[in-house]
C-alpha cells in the first residue's frame, strides 16, 4: 500500500492518460499571503490535451503572467480569502412516530432518542483554508449533506456548535461571496448553456459593470469550463434530451464561479458521471481552489485518481467524525490505530468508507466468504464504529481543537465595506426585466404550444356551432353561452396557473438562497410574463364564439364582453396562483381547486334561482357569478323585450333567470371582482415570502 504522495509519483509512464482540461485554470498559482489573493482567468485559452500527470502535479507558488483584462473585470478585484472553521457541530431532527412498525434496525434505534428524535451530526470539527480543497467522504445517510448545507448558511433549524467565516458568524454579505451547488443541477431545461449564464450574470453580477462586460465574463467562464463547444446548446432535463451530465454539472458550477465566490461547496458534483469527466470536474475544483478560495465537496465514492487531488478529508460514519485532517496522513493515522487494508495498493476512498460502515478490512483477499459473512454482524460492526470515534476524540480532535483555536485571528472588514455588500447588486427594475425575459424564453414552449392552442380553439368552434346565431327568442340558450363563458375561463386559467410556483420551487429556493433577486421582483415578473398567453387565447375565443353564436351585433357590448372575461381570467388566475403557493404540491392544489370550482360552478346563479338563506352566502365569493352577472348586464339593455309566447313580447329584465340575479348597480360587480384580482394575489406572494428565505 502506497501513500497518496508517492502513488503521484508512480505515475505509469508507458500509457499515460490524457484528458482534456482547459489548463490555465489548473495553472494558477497559489498566493497564501494575508492579504488579497487574485484569482485572473486568462483570455486566452489553451485547448490542447494535457496529460493526467501534469494535472495531478504540485503547483508551486510561481509568478502571475501578464495577462489582458478589461479595466472592470471583477476577476481582477482581489479576492477576500475565507478561512471556513467549524467546530463541534451538532444537528438533530425529530422523528414522526410511526405506530406498529417493528422493523426498525438496532442502528437506528441507537441514534434515536427517547422524544422521537434522531442525531444527524454529532461533534463535527475541520478547518479549511484558502487555496485547500475539503472533501467529505461517508456512506449514504451519514450526514455529509447535512454538513455541507450547515457550512453554506442554508439548513434551517437550530445548529449546536461554531461555526465561523473569518472568524464571524454568517450573514448577508457572506451568502453573496458563497457559491453552493447542489447534488441535482437545478437548471431551466428549454434554455442554452451561454443563455443560462447570461441570465446569472445579469442578475449576480454588481451595477457598476456594464452589460458588456458581464457577458465578457460569462465568455471567460465558458471557456474556462470548457463548454466553448455546447455553448448553443439547450441544458435539458428529464424529460428534454440536452448537454450531457458532466456539461450540466459544469454549468451548475459555472452559475456560481460568476460571482467569483471566496468559498465555494458543492455537492457530490461527480455523481452519475463517468470516472473520466468525474476527473475533469474535481481537476477542475482543484484549480479553482489554487486561485486562492476555499473548496468543499462531499463526494460518494471516487477513484484513487480523484482522491489524490484531496488536499483534506472529513470523514463521517453515522454523522460523527472518525478523521478530520491531511488526505495524505489518512493512511497512516489509521494504521496507527490498528486498522490497515488487505493488500496493496487498495484506493484509500474504499478503505475509509469501509471503516465508516463498521467494516474492518484487515483481511485477505482470497478469505472473501470470510469477509461476507461478517458483514451481517451489526454488534461487531458497531464497536468497530464506536472504537474509531473514540480514536479520533484522542488522537485527532485535540490537536484539530488546537490548530482551530490558533486560526481565530482573522483581520475583520470595515463596516463600511460590509454594508455596501448588504445592498442588492442591481437594481429591482433590473432584476424585474431580466427575470421576465428569461420567463418568456423558458416558458414560450409551454404558452404557445400547439396543444394549447388546439384545445382553445376547438371548444370556440364547438361552441360556436352549438350557439350558430341563436337569438333573444331562445334566451334561455343565449344566458347560457354568456354562463360557460363564465365557468370555462375561470376553470382553464386557474388549472393553468396551480402549476406555476410548485414547478418553480426548486429554482425559487435555490436563487433566492444565494441572494440573486428580490422576491417582489420574481413575483411581479411571473405576473407580467404569464399575460401575453393568458389574454391572447381568451381574446381569440371569444371574439369567434361570439359573432358565431350570435349575441348582439354591437361592437362596444363586444369589447365589454371581452373585457369582462379577460378580467375574470386575471382573478382565475390569481386564485391558482394563491393555491399553488400555498400548498406547493400540484396535486393537493389540484384537488382543492377542482371543489372550489365545483362550488363556484353551483353557486353562480345559473343552475339554481332559489338558494337556501342559510347557504346563498357562497354565491358572494364565487368570482363566476359576479363575472355572470357582468356578461348578462352589458347583453341585454333595460328595455329590450323577447318573445316570451307565440304573438307575445315581454321584457327581458322579467326573464326568470335574468330578474333572480339583480342586475340593479353591477359597479359593485365590478369591485368585488378587484378586490378578488388583488387579494388572490397578495395572498399568494405572502405564501411565498413566509415559505421562502429573505
Amino acid at each position: 500500500m502506497m501513500p497518496p504522495e508517492q502513488e503521484t509519483t508512480a505515475t505509469t509512464t508507458t500509457t499515460p492518460s490524457i484528458i482534456t482540461i482547459p489548463s490555465p485554470i489548473l495553472n494558477r498559482p497559489p498566493e497564501t499571503g494575508s492579504g488579497s489573493v487574485h484569482a485572473e482567468p486568462s483570455s486566452h485559452i489553451n485547448a490542447n490535451p494535457v496529460c493526467l500527470d501534469q494535472v495531478l502535479a504540485e503547483h508551486q507558488p510561481q509568478s502571475t503572467p501578464s495577462l489582458k483584462y478589461s479595466s472592470n473585470s471583477i476577476f481582477r478585484e482581489s479576492l477576500r480569502p475565507v478561512t471556513l472553521k467549524f467546530e463541534d457541530v451538532g444537528y438533530t431532527i425529530k422523528l414522526r412516530s410511526k405506530r406498529g412498525s417493528c422493523l426498525v434496525s438496532s442502528q437506528h434505534e441507537a441514534k434515536t432518542t427517547s422524544s422521537s428524535s434522531r442525531v444527524v451530526l454529532n461533534g463535527v470539527s475541520g478547518i479549511v483554508r484558502p487555496g485547500e480543497l475539503l472533501a467529505m467522504l461517508g456512506p449514504s445517510g451519514s450526514g455529509k449533506t447535512t454538513l455541507l448545507t450547515a457550512l453554506a448558511g442554508r439548513l434551517p433549524g437550530k445548529i449546536s456548535g461554531a461555526i465561523s467565516y473569518n472568524g464571524q458568524p454568517f450573514s448577508s454579505s457572506t451568502k453573496r461571496k458563497t457559491g453552493f451547488v447542489t447534488q441535482d443541477d437545478v437548471l431551466y431545461p428549454h434554455l442554452t448553456v451561454l443563455e443560462t449564464l447570461t441570465y446569472a450574470a445579469l442578475l449576480r453580477l454588481p451595477k457598476k459593470l456594464t452589460k458588456e462586460e458581464k457577458i465578457e465574463q460569462v465568455e471567460l467562464i465558458i471557456m474556462e469550463l470548457g463548454l466553448a463547444r455546447v455553448r448553443n446548446g439547450v441544458v435539458g432535463g428529464p424529460l428534454l434530451r440536452g448537454v450531457s451530465g458532466g456539461e450540466r454539472k459544469r454549468v451548475s458550477i459555472g452559475q456560481e464561479m460568476l460571482v467569483n465566490p471566496s468559498l465555494l461547496l458543492l455537492d457530490e458534483p461527480t455523481s452519475g458521471l463517468d470516472s473520466t469527466t468525474a476527473l475533469r470536474i474535481v481537476a477542475t475544483l482543484r484549480g479553482l481552489a489554487r486561485g486562492g478560495r476555499t473548496v468543499i465537496t462531499t463526494i460518494h465514492q471516487p477513484s484513487s485518481r480523484l482522491y489524490r487531488l484531496f488536499d483534506k478529508v472529513v470523514v463521517l460514519s453515522e454523522g460523527c467524525p472518525i478523521y478530520s485532517g491531511h488526505a495524505g496522513r489518512v493512511m497512516e493515522y489509521f494504521g496507527s490505530i490498528g486498522y490497515a487494508p488487505g493488500f496493496n495498493f487498495m484506493n484509500p476512498a474504499d478503505f475509509l468508507l469501509d471503516l465508516a460502515n463498521g467494516i474492518a478490512t484487515d483481511i485477505k483477499h482470497e478469505n472473501v466468504t470470510e469477509f461476507h459473512g461478517r458483514l451481517d454482524h451489526h454488534d461487531d460492526q458497531n464497536s468497530i464504529k464506536q472504537h474509531l470515534i473514540s480514536s479520533y476524540k484522542k488522537n485527532v480532535y485535540p490537536a484539530l481543537k488546537a490548530e482551530i483555536q490558533e486560526n481565530h485571528k482573522i483581520p475583520l472588514r470595515t463596516s463600511s465595506s460590509r454594508d455596501s455588500e448588504n445592498q442588492w447588486l442591481t437594481s429591482w427594475w433590473k432584476q424585474f426585466m431580466v427575470l421576465l425575459r428569461r420567463g418568456l424564453k423558458e416558458r414560450k414552449h409551454e404558452s404557445y404550444s400547439g396543444l394549447r392552442i388546439f384545445q382553445v380553439m376547438s371548444v370556440s368552434f364547438l361552441s360556436g356551432l352549438l350557439w350558430w346565431h341563436s337569438n333573444t327568442s331562445h334566451i334561455q340558450d343565449q344566458i347560457g353561452l354568456l354562463f360557460f363563458f363564465s365557468i370555462f375561463w375561470g376553470f382553464f386559467p386557474l388549472f393553468n396557473a396551480i402549476f406555476a410556483f410548485p414547478q418553480e420551487r426548486p429554482m425559487l429556493i435555490k436563487e433566492r438562497s444565494s441572494g440573486m433577486y428580490r422576491l417582489s421582483s420574481y413575483f411581479f415578473a411571473r405576473m407580467a410574463g404569464d399575460l401575453p398567453m393568458e389574454l391572447v387565447l381568451p381574446t381569440v375565443f371569444v371574439t369567434v364564439t361570439y359573432w358565431m353564436g350570435g349575441l348582439r351585433p354591437s361592437l362596444i357590448t363586444f369589447v365589454l364582453t371581452l373585457l369582462i372575461v379577460l378580467f375574470n381570467v386575471l382573478v382565475s388566475q390569481g386564485l391558482g396562483l394563491a393555491l399553488g403557493a400555498i400548498l406547493m404540491d400540484v396535486k393537493q392544489a389540484t384537488t382543492l381547486a377542482s371543489v372550489t370550482m365545483l362550488v363556484f360552478l353551483l353557486a353562480g346563479g345559473y343552475y339554481i334561482q332559489k338558494v337556501p338563506a342559510f347557504i346563498a352566502w357562497l354565491k358572494y365569493i364565487s368570482f363566476s357569478h359576479y363575472c355572470y352577472k357582468l356578461l348578462v348586464g352589458v347583453q341585454y339593455s333595460e328595455n329590450e323585450l323577447y318573445e316570451c309566447e307565440f304573438g307575445l313580447h315581454c321584457r327581458v329584465m322579467n326573464f326568470p333567470g335574468i330578474k333572480c340575479l339583480g342586475l340593479d348597480n353591477q359597479w359593485w360587480d365590478v369591485a368585488a371582482l378587484t378586490v378578488m384580482f388583488v387579494g388572490y394575489r397578495l395572498l399568494a406572494y405572502v405564501a411565498l415570502r413566509m415559505g421562502q428565505p429573505h
